[in-house]
């Protein structure tokens, strides 16, 4: 009996962890994880959004403080959310994450940068005692939802998507440094071959230059030979004119001449007479 015994208090404190285990392991976290699918949801409602990377020393320090403020988030009527820039690089570059750990506090699309100390107390008299309105919301031209941070957004994906092509390319593929460097030239060269392409297409489609068609050959018409032998007549008629007045000057130039040769000759046949008189 007393090995029966002494057997019964292990197996009954076994049984107690095994019937616990999963009520301390796999309690649900308060804290909502953010992707580039569902991040739109932080536009409606009270948010406080952590921006972590599981590498980073300070990010692992306030973990403890982040989930026991969660706790709180139903009571304080605020959703308390995190996201991993090592999984979406997109929100990364969308929100200008430029250190680690950065914290936001969203109110109805508005964003506050969180500067205050990180305890789970600074974080719950940041809500309650409503201590964002003292802090200026940042600019509708630098918001997530903007054009130019969603441009910065697609930017990150985009450096994301060819470090993962990069080491794919050197550790799977086996490819050397230089031969991944010229995949992605070619690949940089093409590309902009391609969009230059695409920028005059669609600049001639909205601006088409204006081309010059040949004029087919008019044919003349009746009013069209009428209108040019009217002309004619009158350049006739002038000639008749210029005939008419240099015929009457050149008969006016022969009568003077005729007159000056008699009045030459009748000088002549005075002048003896005129002598005789005079002796």
């Amino acid at each position: 009996m007393a090995p029966s015994g002494s057997l019964a208090v292990p197996l009954a404190v076994l049984v107690l962890l095994l019937w616990s285990a999963p009520w301390t392991h796999g309690r649900r976290s308060n804290v909502r994880v953010i992707t580039d699918e569902n991040w739109r949801e932080l536009l409606e409602g009270d948010w406080m959004i952590e921006f972590y990377a599981p590498w980073c020393p300070a990010c692992q320090n306030l973990q403890p403080e982040w989930e026991s403020f969660a706790e709180w988030g139903e009571d304080l009527e605020v959703n308390v959310a995190k996201v991993d820039v090592t999984e979406q690089p997109g929100l990364s570059g969308r929100f200008i994450i430029t250190a680690l750990p950065t914290i936001y506090h969203c109110k109805d699309g508005e964003f506050r940068r969180y500067q205050g100390p990180r305890t789970k107390k600074d974080f719950i008299n940041f809500i309650s005692d409503k201590e964002w309105k003292s802090i200026e919301p940042v600019s509708s031209w630098f918001g997530p939802g903007s054009v130019l941070m969603s441009s910065m957004s697609a930017l990150f994906q985009l450096s994301m998507w060819i470090r993962t092509c990069h080491n794919y390319f050197i550790e799977d593929l086996g490819l050397p440094v230089w031969g991944s460097y010229t995949v992605f030239a070619l690949a940089t060269l093409f590309s902009g071959l391609l969009l230059g392409l695409c920028m005059i297409f669609v600049a001639d489609c909205l601006c088409p230059s204006k081309r010059r068609r040949p004029q087919p050959y008019p044919y003349p018409s009746k009013k069209l030979l009428s209108e040019p032998a009217q002309p004619l007549k009158k350049v006739e008629e002038e000639q008749e004119a210029d005939e008419d007045v240099s015929e009457e000057e050149a008969e006016s130039k022969e009568g003077t001449n005729k007159d000056f040769l008699q009045n030459a000759i009748r000088q002549r046949s005075l002048g003896p007479s005129l002598a005789t008189d005079k002796s």
